[in-house]
């Protein structure tokens, strides 16, 4: 059977795979089903058109290395999310022809953007270094579909502590994910996260975006030290759109240095990020789950990015510093202090120095880059710097001024390393796609300037760093198959060879892959997805903010335009219907034919439910009607993991085993019963992590296979959920909340949840009233109300409990009807054993047991002391303890009452009594209240349970 936590999404996303899963046949029996289920998933296929629908959207990457210096967290929104802290004379975009508008038009009023000087002079670490009346440059806010951002050092990895941690402080998230969250616009959820010590990838989608993605897979690989530690390496998310697009997120943080040894080192950190990273297998269903996992490259778009840490090579540091600084100056008014500094950086240069500056550009216009083997993008052909075939900007036609910004970056970039290691095919020279580099390196600046590069003591040389790459599923593709055509012609043109005939002589199979390594695009672009849907891709922008002050890297972001078919569950399922009908209709002639009629049909097709309850039970009734002409055997398709999920059960009236056969003209009935008991299926329908659908097959023997969707309406409940999150419950219950989940981020409406005050309120206002009549039914089991029952478990004492949810669940008073006290109370009892049990962190937690163990007191009165201490660390969960212990005492008191105190001498009947009841509720409340790890020990595990009723019965034992 399926386990209740298996992913649970529409019953037409199991169509296609359901008929890989069948039980095993004769040879020709399984050919006749293996061909009829083929044709059927491709005739589904054939008719995308009708059940998918074309969306666009734009995806933003960015990517930052804060260097673990605090105030960073403060500029994330600013440039991320709004596109401020782009200089427009250092961006190489011209801003106001590709935004539309002037940068005055920009600032709203009229307002000049702050200078460059005032803004280094303000900068602290405790506001946004953001320049003011910066109203942004970059589509950004609700013009964006996905954001993808990834971020390098947000703790000191040069740290020992740091680089050996044996886990990820989740702290750290929690910061740059609150800062996130306050810039984006409302309703943007966060649909991907993955932490490795330093390296950190968010991933949030907008409202439109967020229901699209599924089958979200996040992993890490570490690259550091001794080759795995998490100082260096990638975290990465694969995630599928619209049930068609696969897109995967790579951000990375590969070897620093420039010493020999150090390309080879960030090359083998490529290598093994490429094959250590596997996804889960992408879920087709509940129970439908493709057997192997996914890699990079298994993907429709991919997107690597982060601190690439390749630099300039054959270049000396400080003649590249001083290049770029005749620039940067001219972002400050002559006399201003950081003016200052560089006209004083540049008036050290040695002669030497100056014409080893100005020799770069003439050195390097020299140089022609070699032809490359990956695919160039749409986007940056159309710019002014043409793409190679390994997606490497060819240099830019010589600007009519020798002095400027972007001939100097064209004289810098041939001897950037990783267009090189493309280049010789070493790495990212598969398919790997950039856009065209117009803007500074990003790596490295004093931290506070807009434009010193490093003047420390190191005096690093400027290099770009900072990158983001991207590949399509066609430019892999492509890339594979020039190499199979080089291949191809090697062996040709050795073959020749062999024979005797000169190269020369037959050029037809001279292939230099050096230069004959060309190829383009058709104008369309079209990415053929792995599902076989038509996708397309364009780069937009792709810049640095070079105004953004508080790191000494420059963050930098993409903006891409992604255009995609997106499945439409509902009618997907109604095409899959016909198509089922149709091909039915020409492969079942002589053969059994059933016909399936549903109770309770709506609009559309299968079983609906309607609107289910935790743990309420409800039927469904179906017939299966032999309408053919002779005997029907049929039965549920079993697909290794049973024939339906955990919470449904099929009924088949009047007939045993598994096989039914009908007669012509006679007819079965079926009933179904939904029942959600599970508490993780509980909890992953209250998250909205899964939904109540799943696809029985109905296999007719020799006949045709019936696919019945099963549907249901979740309605929340409290039960299964966090405290937590039941303090933050509005007045009413969780019914108000009207779909809306309550997290960390809604206000604190209560000091403890409501339910358990009400239903330990109600059980101590009833065992008063109870206890008189429960001892004339001669009641005596150990545990009442809490366990042995006088009140058997029927058809009333369902409907009593369903009741008693339903009214904590609305926030209203219970209504029980006609009932006797002593009834009244074991259902509130065992609601509320049950919704203990459910709660999803526990009452004494698992962080706040670990404390609770360190120690026991010799006194009773001195563990009560140091217990409620520990459980003060969580006000609430200490409130919750405090509730129950005293209810309990209350019931204990009223069960076994003592009438002298329990410290008296000799064996008296009634204290013996007590000690019995309080060690009963002990027992069966510590395994509720208590999380804490499992020993796998039978000792062990009987040493805990023993310590956990002591932590509760301690507490009883201070009544008596």
């Amino acid at each position: 059977m399926p386990s209740a936590n298996d992913p649970i999404i529409s019953p037409s996303s199991k169509f296609k795979e359901t008929p890989g899963a069948f039980p095993e046949q004769s040879d020709s029996e399984h050919a006749t089903v293996t061909s009829t289920q083929q044709s059927l998933a491709q005739a589904v296929h054939a008719r995308r058109a009708e059940y998918t629908r074309p969306q666009r959207l734009r995806i933003k990457v960015g990517s930052w290395n804060v260097a673990s210096l605090s105030g960073t967290e403060k500029d994330i929104g600013g440039w991320f999310i709004d596109g401020k802290g782009i200089s427009e004379s250092l961006a190489g975009l011209d801003l106001d022809a590709t935004h539309g508008s002037t940068l005055e038009e920009r600032n709203g009023s009229g307002h000049e953007v702050e200078g460059v000087a005032e803004q280094e002079a303000r900068r602290t670490k405790k506001e946004s270094t953001i320049p003011e009346n910066d109203q942004g440059a970059l589509p950004g806010g609700e013009e964006i579909g996905l954001y993808a951002l990834g971020l390098q050092e947000v703790v000191d990895i040069s740290s020992a502590t740091e680089a050996l941690r044996p886990f990820t402080d989740p702290a750290v998230s929690k910061k740059w994910r609150h800062a996130i969250a306050d810039a984006l616009p409302k309703g943007y959820e966060l649909v991907a996260e993955q932490q490795l010590i330093g390296l950190l990838l968010l991933i949030y989608a907008s409202p439109k975006v967020a229901p699209m993605v599924n089958s979200v897979s996040t992993t890490s690989v570490g690259t550091g030290v001794m080759g795995y530690m998490g100082n260096k390496g990638a975290v990465t998310a694969r995630l599928v759109l619209g049930e068609t697009t696969r897109l995967v997120f790579i951000n990375s943080h590969l070897a620093a240095g420039t010493e020999k040894g150090s390309v080879e080192r960030r090359n083998w950190d490529v290598s093994q990020i490429l094959s250590r990273t596997k996804f889960d297998a992408v879920s087709t269903g509940e129970r439908d789950v493709e057997g192997i996992s996914e890699v990079i490259g298994d993907e429709d778009f991919a997107f690597w990015f982060g601190d690439l840490n390749y630099r300039l090579e054959g270049l000396p540091g400080e003649d590249v510093r001083r290049l770029l600084m005749l620039h940067t100056r001219n972002e400050y008014d002559i006399g201003q202090r950081s003016e200052k500094r560089i006209e004083k950086e540049l008036s050290k240069a040695s002669p030497s120095t100056i014409l080893g500056a100005r020799a770069i550009r003439e050195r390097s216009s020299t140089e022609s880059s070699a032809s490359s083997y990956a695919p160039s993008s749409s986007s940056a052909r159309s710019s002014s710097t043409s793409t190679t075939l390994n997606g490497l900007p060819d240099e830019p036609e010589p600007n009519a001024d020798p002095a400027s910004l972007q001939t100097t970056l064209s004289s810098l970039l041939p001897h950037d390393e990783l267009h090189q290691q493309q280049r010789a095919r070493k790495a990212f020279h598969d398919g790997w796609r950039e856009g065209p580099i117009n803007f500074l390196p990003t790596y490295k600046y004093d931290a506070g300037s807009v434009g010193m590069f490093d003047s420390g003591d190191k005096r690093r040389g400027p290099s770009w760093c900072d990158r983001i790459l991207y590949r399509t599923r066609r430019d892999g593709l492509e890339y594979l198959r020039k190499v199979k055509e080089e291949e191809a012609a090697k062996e040709k043109d050795e073959e020749m060879k062999a024979r005797g005939i000169d190269a020369d002589e037959d050029v037809l199979f001279d292939y230099d892959p050096e230069t004959d390594g060309g190829y383009e695009y058709d104008e369309s672009d079209v990415v053929v997805t792995k599902d076989g849907f038509e996708d397309t891709i364009s780069l937009d922008y792709y810049t640095s903010h070079q105004r953004v002050l508080s790191s000494d890297h420059k963050p930098l972001d993409a903006v891409f335009t992604l255009s995609l078919e997106v499945v439409v569950p509902e009618l997907k399922a109604k095409i899959h219907q016909e198509v089922a009908r149709e091909l039915d209709r020409a492969e079942n002639e002589g053969r059994p034919v059933v016909t399936i009629v549903v109770d309770h049909r709506h609009d559309n097709e299968g079983v609906d439910f309607g609107d289910v309850k935790y743990d309420h039970i409800k039927f469904r009734g179906i017939t299966v009607a032999n309408t053919g002409r002779v005997p029907a055997t049929f039965s549920f398709v079993d697909r290794g993991n049973g024939v339906c999920p955990p919470w449904l059960s099929i009924h088949v009236h009047g007939r045993e085993g598994r096989k039914y056969t009908v007669e012509p003209g006679d007819a079965v009935n079926i009933t179904l019963e939904l029942r959600i008991k599970d508490t993780e299926q509980l909890r992953s329908l209250n998250e909205g992590r899964s939904k109540i659908e799943d696809v029985l097959v109905l296999r007719v023997m020799n006949g045709r296979d019936h696919f019945l969707p099963i549907r249901a309406n979740w309605v929340p409940s409290s039960f299964g959920r966090s405290i937590d999150k039941l303090i933050r419950l509005p007045e009413g219950g969780v019914r108000k909340l009207q779909h809306q989940r309550p997290d960390s981020e809604q206000r604190v409406k209560w000091s403890a949840p409501r339910e358990l005050f009400r239903l330990t309120d109600s059980i101590e206002e009833l065992v008063e009233r109870s206890v008189a009549e429960w001892c004339m039914m001669e009641g005596g089991g150990l545990g009442w109300p809490f366990a042995n029952w006088t009140f058997e478990d029927g058809e009333k004492r369902r409907e009593m409990g369903f009741e008693v949810r339903e009214a904590l669940d609305e926030g209203r008073a219970v209504e029980f009807g006609e009932t006797t006290a002593v009834q009244r109370l074991e259902v509130l009892a065992e609601t509320l054993v049950e919704f203990l049990k459910s709660l999803e962190d526990g009452v004494v937690t698992e962080g706040l047991w670990k404390e609770l163990e360190k120690g026991r007191k010799v006194s009773d009165e001195e563990e009560r002391v140091r217990i409620l201490d520990v459980l003060s660390a969580s006000p609430t969960h200490n409130i919750c303890f405090v509730f129950l212990t005293a209810m309990l005492s209350h019931v204990a008191s009223e069960i076994a009452p003592l009438h002298r105190p329990a410290s008296a001498k000799g064996q008296d009947p009634m204290i013996v009594r007590r000690q019995q009841v309080d060690r009963a509720f002990a027992a069966i409340f510590a395994d509720v209240i208590v999380r804490a790890p499992a020993p796998t020990r039978e000792k062990e595990k009987r040493a805990l349970e023993e310590r956990k009723r002591e932590v509760v019965e301690v507490f009883l034992r201070g009544h008596e």
